[in-house]
């Protein structure tokens, strides 16, 4: 992933605040010789005290194998993307059909070291974290190997510990645009009123007024 000094997170905050508030991405594994990558979508609960995320997966899940010949993954998200007509971007100037198109979005991308977690108990506790980070209300019952009712469920599953070992974080989001032109992105995003565009203008308007 291409990171211009524009579109990097001012500090480390900024993208951890963004990733604590998303739990849904795609784990990417080294293919066995000879193959492509395997890409799993997948929910996770992001920990930045500990410095990794949790998930867990169904055991026939084919990452298996891949996973315990290299444990080196990297676990990928992106959202908040919106698509910016050209005519939009065009400076001061210069002729609105001249306006090169663009796509605006977040992403972060978590270098992991894979740890298995296969052991009843760190798999109930595993999947409590995971639930509790989505529940906070709380609503479901508690895991607990042998006990009822997700005990007998564990075998089927196997859990992953995903220790960060890296970070790129990128916020393209015009920042090597005139503050005219990313003030009309703005507008015209607000106008526009789709799917994502006010999660976009947001972080527009928050890194110009930055």
């Amino acid at each position: 992933m291409l990171i211009h000094p524009w579109d990097a997170p001012r500090d480390d905050d900024e993208w951890q605040r963004w990733l604590s508030a998303h739990g849904f991405g795609q784990l990417a594994v080294n293919g066995p010789p000879g193959e492509p990558p395997l890409v799993q979508p997948l929910h996770f609960a992001y920990d930045p005290e500990r410095g990794e995320a949790v998930t867990h997966l169904a055991r026939p899940n084919p990452l298996w194998p891949a996973v315990e010949a290299n444990p080196d993954v990297v676990l990928s998200v992106v959202d908040d993307y919106v698509y910016v007509p050209g005519p939009w971007q065009a400076e001061s100037g210069t002729p609105s059909e001249h306006g090169v198109p663009t796509s605006l979005y977040a992403s972060v991308q978590l270098r992991c070291r894979a740890h298995l977690v296969d052991d009843p108990a760190r798999k109930a506790a595993l999947l409590n974290r995971q639930v509790g980070h989505f529940q906070p209300e709380g609503g479901s019952a508690r895991a607990a190997a042998g006990e009822a009712p997700y005990g007998r469920l564990l075998s089927g599953i196997r859990g992953l510990r995903l220790e960060v070992t890296g970070v790129r974080a990128k916020f393209k989001y015009a920042g090597k645009r005139s503050e005219s032109v990313r003030e009309r992105i703005a507008a015209g995003l607000s106008d526009r009123n789709g799917a994502r565009d006010a999660q976009a203008r947001a972080h527009l308007l928050r890194r110009l007024r930055a």
